[in-house]
């Protein structure tokens, strides 16, 4: 019999990969279908993580305990150096400080962002809401449209100039590498608008998010990162919820919505992938992982974990009369790390909802296509029905 071996010699499963390039041709043709196969090896050998090479190394993991200690564990797990930093949109700000200055600067931009402040926020984005078409729509196109109409009310009191907001916010929308390309030009005009705005705001405040972060050193930059980071995720999650409102009508009354969104958020997270970078030495399990490894966790494989959620692959609303299995749920992150907009995003689709006449499922992709965002794979046609079609 072969003697154990030592966990300095211990190695963590992995999917098959290419002798020179790894795991990044599959990482960017089929990334969902690499983390699930990685899931299945982990999960075969007693493990809660496997190993990935994207040009480093990396560790994959999507137990509670990983998650709980990926977002709480804030000086060992590092967010300077994860992808965020490679999307200019993105990199700066709240999202990339790390201990000892996160937990302060939280502090400074909570009250922007907390339910009391966001209710004050829910009339003007309701007034801000398109009407949803008589004829045959695209839920995708058509949230897309509403959020970023909804979101400028919500930040800029709709003052904002539509089309460079539009435009700045495009490179989002689309596959990669395009969010990694910055466009200094579209920059520029983005950033000019936005001082005109904070100027007048100094001068005479209004009850949007742009002037409560005012109040902060930096505001500018974090309104321009909050902006960013919640116009696709809330797209994508307000684009399935229409879309499963229409399939499953009994769930679309204002006392089901919350369950709905909760489930459609367990099965397509919009932030699928969630990184971080090891700042020091580490164990997992009696396994050593090394410092500057990518360490990242994935809401999309917790969510779905079978070990964690019965009938997993299912949408059932009803599961959600229970809590859910701690640190298993993350479509906002978690511990420190939770998403900033959360309230924010919540009460625009759940307002937009409320407003939603009865729906009718055409027909659609709802196969989720991950990109910076994780979204269906094309469109999802609904048509309203009933009297009731203005939101």
């Amino acid at each position: 019999m072969a003697a154990p071996r030592s966990p300095e010699r211990m190695t963590l499963p992995s999917p098959a990969k290419a002798a020179v390039l790894g795991h990044l041709p599959r990482w960017g043709a089929e990334p969902l279908a690499l983390l699930e196969e990685g899931a299945e090896l982990a999960r075969a050998s007693g493990q809660d993580v496997f190993a990935l090479w994207l040009g480093r190394p990396a560790v994959v993991g999507f137990s509670p305990d990983w998650n709980r200690t990926l977002l709480t564990d804030l000086h060992t797990f590092r967010s300077r150096g994860s992808f965020s930093g490679l999307v200019p949109h993105l990199a700066g700000g709240v999202i990339l400080s790390d201990a000892p200055e996160h937990a302060p600067r939280r502090r400074e931009l909570n009250p922007g962002f907390d339910r009391t402040q966001v209710s004050r926020l829910m009339d003007a984005m309701q007034a801000a809401c398109p009407d949803i078409p008589r004829e045959p729509f695209d839920a995708l196109s058509w949230a897309d449209r509403a959020v970023l109409r909804m979101l400028n009310a919500a930040y800029f009191d709709s003052d904002f100039d539509a089309a460079v907001l539009h435009a700045y916010l495009a490179p989002l929308r689309r596959g990669f590498p395009a969010p990694m390309l910055p466009n200094p030009l579209v920059r520029r005009r983005f950033d000019a608008e936005l001082s005109r705005l904070a100027h007048l705001r100094r001068e005479e405040p209004r009850p949007d998010l742009l002037s409560a972060l005012l109040n902060v050193d930096d505001g500018l930059t974090e309104a321009r990162i909050s902006l960013a980071a919640a116009h696709d995720t809330t797209t994508h999650a307000l684009a399935y919820a229409l879309w499963f409102t229409a399939k499953y009508p009994q769930w679309h009354a204002p006392e089901h919505h919350p369950a709905l969104l909760k489930e459609v958020l367990r099965l397509y997270p919009p932030g699928w992938m969630g990184s971080r970078q090891v700042a020091q030495d580490t164990r997992w399990n009696g396994i050593p992982i090394r410092k500057g490894t990518l360490a990242l966790y994935s809401p999309y494989l917790s969510g779905r974990d079978p070990q964690r959620w019965p009938h997993a692959a299912d949408f059932r609303p009803e599961r959600w009369t229970r809590p859910p299995p701690a640190w298993a749920y993350l479509p906002f992150g978690g511990g420190g790390r939770t998403c900033l907009g959360l309230h924010l995003a919540q009460g625009l689709i759940l307002t937009t909802l409320k407003g939603v006449p009865p729906l009718r499922a055409r027909w659609g992709h709802e196969k989720a296509h991950p990109g910076l965002t994780l979204g269906p794979r094309g469109p999802l046609w609904v048509q309203a029905v009933g009297d009731s079609l203005n939101v």
